[in-house]
């Protein structure tokens, strides 16, 4: 099931950071799959164990 992220979520991946505008759950048997849109214009499908929610001063969350 695809799922449209409304706002997007701000994410740090092995490419660097960028906002996750969609999610893929693939069911059980796979991993989830985030679309990343990089500050670069790249765009990557990132393994759900490969991505990181970014730090936010805001709620006392550190960088990863």
């Amino acid at each position: 099931m695809l799922l449209r992220l409304d706002p997007p979520i701000p994410l740090s991946t092995p490419k660097g950071e960028g906002l996750a505008h969609f999610v893929d759950d693939l069911g059980v048997e796979n991993e989830a799959l985030w679309v990343v849109f990089c500050p670069n214009g790249q765009i990557w499908w990132v393994p759900n164990s490969q991505v990181r929610a970014c730090g936010n001063w805001s709620v006392g969350r550190a960088p990863p």
